[in-house]
Protein backbone atom coordinates (compact mmCIF):
# COMPACT_ATOMS: atom_id res chain seq x y z
CA UNK A 1 0.00 0.00 0.00
CA UNK A 2 2.82 2.37 0.92
CA UNK A 3 4.50 1.65 -2.45
CA UNK A 4 1.30 2.44 -4.35
CA UNK A 5 0.93 5.76 -2.54
CA UNK A 6 4.54 6.64 -3.39
CA UNK A 7 3.93 5.94 -7.08
CA UNK A 8 0.79 8.09 -7.07
CA UNK A 9 2.66 10.94 -5.36
CA UNK A 10 5.48 10.79 -7.95
CA UNK A 11 3.04 11.01 -10.84
CA UNK A 12 1.18 13.89 -9.25
CA UNK A 13 4.43 15.84 -8.76
CA UNK A 14 5.42 15.24 -12.38
CA UNK A 15 2.10 16.69 -13.49
CA UNK A 16 2.51 19.97 -11.60
CA UNK A 17 4.94 21.73 -14.02
CA UNK A 18 2.76 20.79 -17.00
CA UNK A 19 -0.34 22.20 -15.36
CA UNK A 20 1.46 25.41 -14.50
CA UNK A 21 2.78 25.75 -18.07
CA UNK A 22 -0.74 25.41 -19.45
CA UNK A 23 -1.94 28.15 -17.11
CA UNK A 24 0.61 30.72 -18.35
CA UNK A 25 -1.10 33.77 -19.82
CA UNK A 26 0.73 35.96 -22.33
CA UNK A 27 0.08 39.53 -23.41
CA UNK A 28 1.94 42.09 -25.50
CA UNK A 29 2.54 45.64 -24.32
CA UNK A 30 2.82 48.09 -27.22
CA UNK A 31 3.82 51.75 -27.11
CA UNK A 32 2.94 54.28 -29.80
CA UNK A 33 4.30 57.70 -30.83
CA UNK A 34 7.85 57.52 -29.46
CA UNK A 35 10.69 57.84 -28.88
CA UNK A 36 9.90 60.57 -26.37
CA UNK A 37 13.00 61.64 -24.48
CA UNK A 38 12.86 61.27 -20.71
CA UNK A 39 9.54 59.39 -20.79
CA UNK A 40 10.99 56.65 -22.98
CA UNK A 41 14.17 56.51 -20.89
CA UNK A 42 12.17 56.10 -17.71
CA UNK A 43 9.95 53.46 -19.30
CA UNK A 44 12.93 51.49 -20.57
CA UNK A 45 14.50 51.52 -17.13
CA UNK A 46 11.28 50.28 -15.54
CA UNK A 47 10.84 47.51 -18.09
CA UNK A 48 14.44 46.40 -17.63
CA UNK A 49 13.99 46.22 -13.86
CA UNK A 50 10.97 43.97 -14.42
CA UNK A 51 12.60 41.87 -17.17
CA UNK A 52 9.83 42.75 -19.64
CA UNK A 53 10.08 43.04 -23.42
CA UNK A 54 7.60 45.20 -25.31
CA UNK A 55 6.86 46.40 -28.83
CA UNK A 56 7.50 50.04 -29.71
CA UNK A 57 5.75 51.52 -32.75
CA UNK A 58 7.95 54.50 -33.58
CA UNK A 59 7.38 57.69 -35.57
CA UNK A 60 10.01 58.78 -38.08
CA UNK A 61 10.03 62.44 -37.09
CA UNK A 62 10.70 61.43 -33.48
CA UNK A 63 13.36 58.92 -34.50
CA UNK A 64 15.14 61.83 -36.13
CA UNK A 65 15.14 63.68 -32.79
CA UNK A 66 16.08 60.71 -30.59
CA UNK A 67 18.18 58.26 -32.66
CA UNK A 68 20.06 57.12 -29.57
CA UNK A 69 16.81 56.03 -27.92
CA UNK A 70 15.88 53.89 -30.90
CA UNK A 71 19.20 52.09 -30.55
CA UNK A 72 18.62 51.73 -26.80
CA UNK A 73 15.18 50.22 -27.39
CA UNK A 74 16.57 47.78 -29.93
CA UNK A 75 19.63 46.82 -27.88
CA UNK A 76 17.43 46.11 -24.84
CA UNK A 77 15.66 43.36 -26.79
CA UNK A 78 12.42 45.18 -27.44
CA UNK A 79 10.65 44.92 -30.77
CA UNK A 80 10.44 47.96 -33.04
CA UNK A 81 7.60 48.54 -35.48
CA UNK A 82 6.59 51.51 -37.62
CA UNK A 83 4.01 54.18 -36.84
CA UNK A 84 4.56 56.30 -39.93
CA UNK A 85 6.88 59.25 -40.29
CA UNK A 86 4.57 62.21 -39.68
CA UNK A 87 1.83 60.56 -37.58
CA UNK A 88 -0.69 61.88 -40.11
CA UNK A 89 -3.81 59.90 -41.00
CA UNK A 90 -2.82 57.27 -43.56
CA UNK A 91 -6.45 56.78 -44.53
CA UNK A 92 -6.25 60.16 -46.28
CA UNK A 93 -3.01 59.33 -48.11
CA UNK A 94 -2.25 57.96 -51.54
CA UNK A 95 -0.27 54.79 -52.18
CA UNK A 96 2.82 56.88 -52.90
CA UNK A 97 2.42 58.97 -49.74
CA UNK A 98 2.04 55.90 -47.50
CA UNK A 99 5.07 54.31 -49.12
CA UNK A 100 7.08 57.46 -48.45
CA UNK A 101 5.99 57.44 -44.78
CA UNK A 102 7.25 53.88 -44.41
CA UNK A 103 10.50 54.28 -46.36
CA UNK A 104 11.51 57.49 -44.61
CA UNK A 105 10.92 55.89 -41.20
CA UNK A 106 12.79 52.69 -42.05
CA UNK A 107 15.84 54.75 -42.98
CA UNK A 108 16.09 55.96 -39.38
CA UNK A 109 15.88 52.57 -37.68
CA UNK A 110 18.94 51.14 -35.91
CA UNK A 111 21.21 48.97 -38.02
CA UNK A 112 20.04 45.36 -37.95
CA UNK A 113 16.44 46.24 -37.12
CA UNK A 114 13.92 44.71 -39.54
CA UNK A 115 10.36 45.58 -38.51
CA UNK A 116 7.50 43.11 -38.90
CA UNK A 117 4.66 45.50 -38.14
CA UNK A 118 3.14 48.78 -39.22
CA UNK A 119 0.57 50.42 -36.98
CA UNK A 120 -1.13 53.21 -38.92
CA UNK A 121 -1.82 56.24 -36.69
CA UNK A 122 -5.26 55.98 -35.10
CA UNK A 123 -5.52 52.42 -36.34
CA UNK A 124 -6.82 53.74 -39.65
CA UNK A 125 -6.07 50.74 -41.84
CA UNK A 126 -7.62 51.07 -45.28
CA UNK A 127 -7.28 48.76 -48.27
CA UNK A 128 -4.59 51.09 -49.63
CA UNK A 129 -2.65 50.95 -46.36
CA UNK A 130 -2.87 47.15 -46.36
CA UNK A 131 -1.70 46.97 -49.96
CA UNK A 132 1.34 49.14 -49.33
CA UNK A 133 2.15 47.27 -46.12
CA UNK A 134 2.03 43.96 -47.98
CA UNK A 135 4.35 45.28 -50.66
CA UNK A 136 6.79 46.43 -47.95
CA UNK A 137 6.65 43.11 -46.09
CA UNK A 138 4.75 44.50 -43.10
CA UNK A 139 1.71 43.22 -41.24
CA UNK A 140 -0.73 45.67 -39.62
CA UNK A 141 -0.71 45.50 -35.83
CA UNK A 142 -3.70 47.09 -34.12
CA UNK A 143 -4.82 46.25 -30.55
CA UNK A 144 -7.49 44.64 -28.40
CA UNK A 145 -7.12 46.72 -25.20
CA UNK A 146 -7.09 50.53 -25.35
CA UNK A 147 -7.30 52.46 -22.05
CA UNK A 148 -6.87 55.81 -23.89
CA UNK A 149 -3.92 56.78 -21.74
CA UNK A 150 -3.06 59.62 -24.14
CA UNK A 151 -6.34 61.34 -23.20
CA UNK A 152 -6.96 60.28 -19.61
CA UNK A 153 -3.64 61.28 -17.95
CA UNK A 154 -4.65 59.39 -14.82
CA UNK A 155 -2.37 56.43 -14.12
CA UNK A 156 -4.74 54.71 -11.71
CA UNK A 157 -7.67 55.00 -14.14
CA UNK A 158 -5.58 53.65 -17.02
CA UNK A 159 -4.36 50.74 -14.92
CA UNK A 160 -7.92 49.91 -13.82
CA UNK A 161 -9.20 50.05 -17.41
CA UNK A 162 -6.60 47.53 -18.57
CA UNK A 163 -6.92 45.19 -15.59
CA UNK A 164 -10.71 45.07 -15.93
CA UNK A 165 -10.65 43.73 -19.49
CA UNK A 166 -7.28 42.15 -20.30
CA UNK A 167 -7.26 38.52 -21.38
CA UNK A 168 -4.71 35.97 -22.49
CA UNK A 169 -3.37 36.89 -25.94
CA UNK A 170 -4.32 40.57 -25.84
CA UNK A 171 -2.35 43.39 -27.43
CA UNK A 172 -2.40 46.40 -25.09
CA UNK A 173 -2.12 49.90 -26.56
CA UNK A 174 -0.19 52.47 -24.52
CA UNK A 175 2.06 55.47 -25.16
CA UNK A 176 5.33 56.77 -23.74
CA UNK A 177 4.41 60.43 -23.94
CA UNK A 178 3.79 61.36 -20.29
CA UNK A 179 4.67 60.43 -16.73
CA UNK A 180 1.10 59.22 -16.15
CA UNK A 181 1.35 56.78 -19.06
CA UNK A 182 4.69 55.44 -17.85
CA UNK A 183 3.35 55.13 -14.29
CA UNK A 184 0.33 53.24 -15.63
CA UNK A 185 2.42 50.92 -17.80
CA UNK A 186 4.69 49.86 -14.95
CA UNK A 187 1.77 49.45 -12.57
CA UNK A 188 0.02 47.26 -15.15
CA UNK A 189 3.12 45.09 -15.44
CA UNK A 190 3.35 44.67 -11.68
CA UNK A 191 -0.34 43.86 -11.29
CA UNK A 192 -0.52 41.41 -14.19
CA UNK A 193 2.66 39.69 -13.07
CA UNK A 194 0.86 39.01 -9.78
CA UNK A 195 -2.04 37.56 -11.75
CA UNK A 196 0.16 35.14 -13.66
CA UNK A 197 0.65 37.02 -16.92
CA UNK A 198 3.90 36.99 -18.88
CA UNK A 199 4.81 39.90 -21.16
CA UNK A 200 6.28 39.24 -24.60
CA UNK A 201 6.71 41.17 -27.84
CA UNK A 202 3.92 41.06 -30.40
CA UNK A 203 5.99 38.86 -32.72
CA UNK A 204 6.77 36.45 -29.91
CA UNK A 205 3.11 36.34 -28.89
CA UNK A 206 2.15 35.40 -32.45
CA UNK A 207 4.82 32.70 -32.46
CA UNK A 208 3.62 31.25 -29.16
CA UNK A 209 0.11 30.99 -30.62
CA UNK A 210 1.26 29.36 -33.82
CA UNK A 211 0.31 32.39 -35.92
CA UNK A 212 2.42 33.07 -38.97
CA UNK A 213 2.67 36.83 -39.47
CA UNK A 214 1.51 37.59 -43.01
CA UNK A 215 2.36 40.93 -44.66
CA UNK A 216 -0.74 42.99 -45.39
CA UNK A 217 -2.88 41.16 -42.85
CA UNK A 218 -4.32 42.93 -39.79
CA UNK A 219 -3.90 41.57 -36.26
CA UNK A 220 -5.70 42.80 -33.14
CA UNK A 221 -4.67 40.05 -30.71
CA UNK A 222 -3.31 36.52 -30.58
CA UNK A 223 -5.74 34.51 -28.40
Amino acid sequence: MRRILSIILCFSLLAIPTARAEETKHVALTFDDGPSGRFTRRLLQGLEERDVQATFLLCGYRLKIYPELARQIFDAGHEIGLHGYSHDNMAAMTDWEITKEIVNTEKLLPEGCTPAFLRPPGGNATAVVSRVAKRKGLALLLWSVDPRDWAVHDAAAVEAAVISQVQDGDVILLHDLSDSSVDAALAIVDRLHQEGFTFVTASRLAQLRGTKITPGQTYLSFP
